[in-house]
């Protein structure tokens, strides 16, 4: 290989190195303070290059801030649909019961280190109290089709046992909870004294199990609310 074809490649292995310098500090700064607390010279500062950077790169910091979200939040929130999605395909005959607990085994217990789960939580928590661009790209990309696959799954599985008519707000306050769970993690320890190891996590999981099959069903016999 000539020289010049090395200073070309060490030349295009440094324009990359930037470049995922940037969302990774990016991606820390939003996740810490949110999109508009946070300022283009924040960042380059953080990843040790100039502010033109994030312009050759993204164009804009609403550009990196979707970037962040497209190449770090996204996949690793389709990494724990994928988990559940491998699950339950594996059912031969999936119930109400298993396809629930797939679910909040793949979103409580998941496949996700405390490190990025941390940074994964703090980074929609601050989308989801000071809505973006970002949020219909979530929306899209991530909670559709779960919402869509859930949905699948238990119509067809539960027909004679759940009201098809209130079959999606089922699934909205099951997902709920257990987003609940998972991103309240500080304060739910707090609260119960509790620490969030492998145990708490499976009394949790068989906790959204029991309370989303009795809020399911039909035909339980509950008092009307006056």
């Amino acid at each position: 290989m000539s020289k010049k074809s090395i200073d070309a490649q060490d030349s295009e292995n440094t324009v990359k190195q930037t470049r995922e310098r940037l969302l990774e500090k990016a991606e820390m700064l939003f996740a810490q303070k949110g999109f508009h607390a946070i300022g283009v010279r924040d960042i380059t500062s953080a990843a040790r290059c100039n502010m033109a950077s994030v312009n050759y790169h993204f164009s804009n910091k609403m550009n990196l801030y979707l970037e962040v979200f497209r190449s770090r939040w996204i996949p690793r929130e389709r990494l724990m649909y994928e988990t559940f999605e491998a699950k339950v395909d594996s059912m031969i005959d999936p119930t109400p019961e298993s396809i629930i607990q797939a679910l909040a085994k793949a979103y409580l217990e998941g496949p996700l280190t405390d490190e990025e789960f941390g940074r994964h939580r703090q980074l929609i928590v601050r989308e989801l109290n000071n809505p973006t661009e970002a949020f219909e790209l979530v929306a899209d990309q991530t909670l559709r089709p779960l919402f869509n696959k859930l949905y699948g799954l238990l119509q067809d599985s539960s027909k004679d046992n759940v009201n098809e008519a209130n079959l999606s707000f089922d699934i909205m306050s099951i997902f709920g909870i257990i987003l609940y769970f998972n991103y309240s993690r500080p304060m739910i320890s707090r609260v119960t004294g509790k620490p969030y190891d492998a145990d708490f996590k499976a009394r949790l999981i068989e906790h959204v199990v029991r309370f989303s099959l009795y809020g399911m069903s039909s035909s339980s016999k509950r008092p009307p609310v006056s």
